[in-house]
């Protein structure tokens, strides 16, 4: 049975188009108890993604959201119990040079991969090398976010990657609270053309590369990770009036030399990039309703300025008006009633 098949026989669902997101939706919401586990193990798992399930048929449920852009797929998954397998057999008939991305949202995840096996919990993330069986069961109702890259994508960034077909990565790591935030975005649409899909996929693969680089010195990184392990270090200590060129560049085990030179390749210096961040994360929260308890002067301290004065100038002259007025407008925004359409 394919895909076709099944969405024209009238008994189950096949995909939803989507087309004003470009996304396909599987589910079993609309297939009758008996036969969800055949639609969902014939039609989706072996027609679509290739590969295999088992479960029990008479409480099985699962949906999944998913859009391409050129080589690249990502998707949600949500499921009463099950387990997938890939075998070699799958793989034969429908080779993928690529690394599969998982990130656990909800429930476990218990992987095996060649002689590995972890057990994922939520904010976890894995990378799976794609030319190589794998075995995941799912002991629980979960939801899961994934995207399909081609190694080629990653492997240039990360040359170790292919020692171990079966990567978990530290969920502590700032790399990847940051990569799940990407694959988030990438995963439920929220990102639509391809050219940002593109961008944001470059960036994914550069903070992988950075979260599973443990044993790797920094200093021989791409210059493109050091700049990302460069930002991530200074997006944390934004708030720190103490962060300094120095201390950015022993982080990452660089010089203060090579440092400035990373951040050419951003069109930034290290001050300016600091300064308007510190600027942007003000002004957000000069209009956050939940901080009007606090005063100007508080939330310019609490992001790195040391001197008020030099914060009011910067702030007017990057956003042509003083923080107060800001504040002030944005109240008053919130407050005003909603025009009437006639």
């Amino acid at each position: 049975m394919n895909l076709d098949d099944s969405a024209n026989s009238g008994r189950l669902r096949g995909p939803e188009q989507v087309t004003s997101a470009k996304v396909d939706i599987w589910s079993t919401d609309d297939t009758r108890s008996r036969e969800r586990f055949s639609y969902w193990r014939d039609a989706v798992c072996r027609a679509v993604f290739n590969i295999s399930i088992e479960a029990t048929p008479e409480r099985f449920s699962a949906r999944i959201t998913s859009r391409s852009s050129g080589p690249l797929r990502f998707a949600t998954s949500e499921s009463s119990p099950y387990q997938v397998v890939r075998t070699r057999r799958d793989i034969d008939t429908a080779p993928a040079d690529h690394y599969s991305v998982f990130a656990q949202v909800k429930g476990l995840s218990v992987i095996h991969q060649c002689d590995a096996s972890f057990t994922f919990s939520p904010n976890d993330i894995c990378i799976s090398d794609g030319t190589q069986p794998f075995r995941c069961d799912m002991p629980n109702e979960g939801y899961r976010a994934f995207a399909v890259i081609p190694r080629a994508m990653i492997d240039q960034r990360a040359p170790w990657l292919p020692r171990h077909p079966l990567h978990k990565l530290d969920a502590k790591s700032p790399f990847v609270d940051l990569a799940r935030r990407h694959i988030m975005e990438l995963t439920t649409g929220a990102v639509k053309s391809d050219t940002a899909t593109s961008v944001l996929t470059d960036n994914l693969c550069n903070l992988l590369a950075l979260a599973s680089a443990t044993d790797v010195e920094p200093g021989r990184l791409q210059p493109e990770l050091q700049i990302e392990a460069l930002l991530a270090y200074c997006r944390q200590n934004l708030h720190d009036p103490e962060l300094t060129p120095q201390r950015a560049a022993d982080h990452v085990r660089i010089s203060v030399r090579t440092l400035h030179s990373r951040f050419k390749l951003i069109g930034k210096s290290f001050g300016r990039w600091v300064l308007d961040n510190r600027l942007d994360a003000c002004r957000n929260a000069l209009r956050d309703v939940n901080q009007n308890a606090f005063s100007i002067s508080e939330i310019a301290y609490r992001w790195g300025f040391n001197d008020l004065s030099y914060f009011n100038k910067a702030f007017r002259t990057r956003f042509d008006c003083s923080p107060r007025e800001w504040r002030d407008c944005s109240n008053t925004m919130r407050k005003a009633p909603p025009l009437l359409v006639p």
